[in-house]
């Protein structure tokens, strides 16, 4: 389980943490430039805020786990399902379930609350840099956390992390799933990578709303 969250954590982080920065700067910058000619910039710091802890963070996270862990996921179990391993573990009636995807389970179900936690504050910290260096938002960052504390909860930040949890459990899933139902051989292992990552992407985009309508 430690290799599994070494590999999904900590090899993943830094791009989760450039990614959330660049993505809360480009919302800091859209908000500010629509808000330039009514004189609301100081509304950057609740869009952000709200925007990284209920959607954004969560969902950016979800996507780099899908598109870095998941198709990892799937072509290794691929790969030992089209040379026989899998079957081979089954006829020593060793189950693969227990040893491939519970690990996997565990530590992604461990770290995507850091991760998730990680972008938040990053994704807050780059709308920060921008609302105070950006000439036509010129926003005082005293101004910016403020606004920014005054909206934004811990249950809001606690909606993000729900559905981290729910993303990574989504995510793993498919992704052992279509590697251990994979047949025939070798060319088989892309085309069911191709599909883990598009179904994993989708399954989090629909759960996404559906959480979104309960938890509101």
């Amino acid at each position: 389980m430690f290799e599994y969250s070494f590999q999904i954590g900590y090899l993943t982080l830094p791009i989760v943490a450039v990614l959330s920065f660049f993505l809360g700067a480009v919302l800091a910058l859209q908000t500010g430039y629509s808000l330039d000619f009514g004189g609301g910039q100081e509304l950057i710091g609740r869009v952000v805020g709200l925007a990284m802890a209920r959607e954004l963070a969560p969902l950016i996270t979800a996507f780099l786990l899908a598109g870095r862990v998941g198709s990892a996921i799937t072509a290794e179990l691929a790969s030992m399902t089209v040379y026989q391993e899998i079957d081979a573990q089954r006829t020593m009636q060793v189950p693969p379930e227990r040893i491939h995807v519970m690990p996997r389970l565990v530590a992604i179900l461990f770290m995507m609350p850091v991760l998730t936690i990680v972008a938040i504050l990053i994704g807050w910290f780059g709308g920060a840099v921008v609302s105070e260096h950006v000439s036509f938002i010129g926003l005082d960052p005293t101004a910016y956390w403020a606004n920014l504390k005054s909206v934004t909860e811990f249950k809001d930040v606690l909606n993000g992390l729900i559905k981290a949890e729910v993303f990574g459990l989504v995510i793993v899933l498919i992704a052992c799933n279509q590697g251990l139902i994979t047949r025939g051989g070798p060319r088989e292992i892309g085309h069911s990578v191709t599909n883990s990552v598009v179904s994993s992407m989708f399954m989090v985009l629909l759960i996404d709303y559906c959480l979104t309508r309960i938890l509101m």
